[in-house]
């Protein structure tokens, strides 16, 4: 009975932090649609905007070029240029 317990009040937690999180939303710019189509087929779009105050365009260039090579992320060059270009235009330093 004591784990029933102790289940459904993790459970009512877990809803509670789920309930206050607020829908990712990038800024709207040329190179969007790559982003959202291309990058949240892996990972969270989350990361775009607590990475931001950290990386300059060199750095967003080398994001890009990781997924690629080092995770194998299945992007084509063009897609590539446009998604390093709108991080770097609207989230880099």
């Amino acid at each position: 009975m004591r784990i029933k317990l102790v289940a459904a009040f993790a459970g009512l937690l877990a809803a509670r932090a789920f309930a206050d999180e607020q829908p990712i939303a990038l800024k709207q710019a040329p190179g969007l649609e790559k982003v959202e189509s291309n990058c949240a087929a892996c990972h969270s779009l989350d990361y775009i905007q607590m990475n931001s105050p950290f990386l300059n365009a060199a750095a967003w260039d080398a994001e890009v070029t990781k997924m690629i090579k080092a995770f194998s992320a299945p992007i084509p060059d063009v897609d590539a240029k446009a998604i390093a270009d709108y991080l770097k235009a609207n989230y880099g330093g």
